[in-house]
């Protein structure tokens, strides 16, 4: 095999890449030596801003194959058929850390998965839970501020955790899907993941079906304990990366079964728990799970910093036959997301190989900007309408109208009849044996046990109890023993 030649960035080859030119042999360095410029000077803009939620992750490429018909709800294309498949990229992440973070954290799991349809990008971007800790997205940046690091003391604090926690009782649910025993997956391949938020599916008649997602891990769900993580952490901080990295490579190839909850979205309005409410589930005694199909990721990213790190998703990315529903931090994500990445990455991070469209062709009127690579034809045209044969729209949308009535302001979401912050996390505490309930009562109170202020230990066990009156009394007394000592 011939030696490949070493260039710089012009394409021009290098001479030499061990010395730099100086002023005689033992001079200074000459500013003439473009080479060490521009390596130094690339070197120094190697790092992007990093997200600053899901800034920890690993991702993977495969596929999607439908093997149940679906296509009485919804009339996108990549499930029309049974047998079809569908090119996938997905990212998993821890939530709070920065992008040095360890991967075995108490934290919930991102689970981001591109499908590269022939109708374009569908993004569905959820977690390993299928609840989150708060349902409105004003109250996003506060919630992250204060689960992240503290300005003060550059640590992740107790003291805004359980605050913010104590004054956001919806997050009670969430809480205890955290502090329970899939707080810690022991890898990515051991989880499952959902789509977290409700969304809308259309068929071609033109009928509307409010969906949940559901994957489900064919590997079993495997998780750790608390001190079994922080045993994996001191052994290798990458310790997800490094499975789901060597399983892909052995031909270990994990696998997700997607399973839907459909509700027909007349029955929506009198439902007895707020259908878009991402702090709650839908029992499946009410609303079963109904198979799809199945992922399989089957090959690992050749540059983790190009596929991985530059991987931008975004869940206004729709297809025709899916679309949003009412969830209200669904609707702040559809802005918050794509425009996270436009920040991170520049207004044109889509043409980038991991974003762009592989099934399907860009055809618009975007132009120029950083980074562009898409400028089009000398005769294409930069505007619409025109007349000169240029993309023009469809008229059919994507999904089916939602109604709208009232008056703008800020309005609380309108109670249905099962609507609390408590009921459904008494029910998954009672649904726990009572191993379980071991465990996820230590490890709440070994968080809440080193908060500093009495009033927010107190406001948070008010939380628990309303919960479920077991559920309260064994973590009061477990943060008083701990307080104690």
């Amino acid at each position: 095999m011939s030696q490949r030649v070493l260039t710089t960035e012009s394409g021009a080859p290098v001479a030499d890449n061990q010395n730099s030119a100086t002023a005689g042999a033992g001079g200074p360095i000459l500013v003439q030596d473009q080479h060490l410029l521009e390596k130094l000077a690339r070197f120094n803009r190697e790092r992007i801003p990093e997200r600053v939620v899901h800034a920890r992750g690993s991702g993977a490429y495969g596929y999607f194959e439908v093997t149940d018909d679906v296509t009485g709800f919804t009339r996108a294309d990549f499930l029309s058929e049974v047998g079809r498949r569908t090119e996938t990229f997905i990212r998993f992440s821890t939530v709070a850390d920065s992008l040095g973070g360890a991967d075995a954290v108490r934290d919930p799991r991102g689970f981001a998965l591109k499908f590269y349809t022939n109708e374009g990008n569908y993004d569905l971007v959820g977690n390993n839970t299928p609840v989150f800790f708060i349902k409105d997205p004003v109250k996003f940046p506060d919630f992250i501020h204060s689960q992240k690091r503290d300005p003060f003391t550059g640590r992740q604090e107790p003291d805004n955790v359980w605050d913010f926690w104590a004054n956001s009782p919806e997050a009670t649910h969430q809480i205890t899907w955290l502090m329970g025993d899939r707080g810690i997956p022991a890898s990515y391949r051991h989880m499952h993941g959902f789509g977290s938020h409700t969304y809308q599916w259309t068929n071609a008649k033109g009928e509307a079906f409010f969906v949940k997602y559901h994957f489900k891990t064919n590997q079993g769900v495997r998780s750790l304990s608390a001190e079994q993580a922080a045993e994996q952490v001191g052994k290798d901080a990458n310790s997800h990366q490094t499975d789901l990295l060597q399983a892909i490579e052995r031909g270990v190839n994990p696998s997700w079964t997607l399973h839907v909850q459909l509700m027909p979205a007349a029955e929506a309005a009198d439902y007895r728990f707020n259908p878009f409410d991402v702090t709650k589930v839908w029992p499946h005694a009410d609303y079963p799970l109904q198979r799809v199909g199945r992922l399989v990721l089957d090959r690992n990213p050749d540059n983790v910093f190009a596929e991985v790190e530059q991987a931008a998703f975004s869940p206004n990315n729709f297809v025709p036959g899916i679309g949003p529903s009412p969830d209200k931090m669904l609707q702040g994500r559809l802005f918050a997301y794509a425009d996270a990445q436009r920040y991170r990455l520049g207004i044109n991070h889509t043409q980038l190989p991991v974003n762009a469209p592989k099934a399907a062709t860009v055809d618009n009127y975007g132009r120029d900007g950083l980074h562009a690579t898409r400028y089009g034809s000398r005769q294409d045209k930069n505007y619409e309408p025109n007349s000169y044969a240029g993309p023009a729209q469809t008229g059919d949308a994507l999904a089916s109208p939602l109604a709208v009535h009232g008056w703008t302001g800020t309005h609380e979401a309108p109670l249905h009849a099962k609507d609390d912050d408590f009921f459904q996390a008494g029910e998954l505490y009672r649904l726990m044996s009572a191993e379980e309930k071991d465990r996820l009562v230590a490890n709440i109170a070994g968080g809440l046990s080193q908060v500093t202020r009495d009033d927010v230990i107190e406001k948070n066990l008010a939380h628990f109890h309303a919960a479920d009156a077991d559920y309260g009394k064994r973590v009061e007394e477990a943060v008083r023993a701990l307080r104690e000592d």
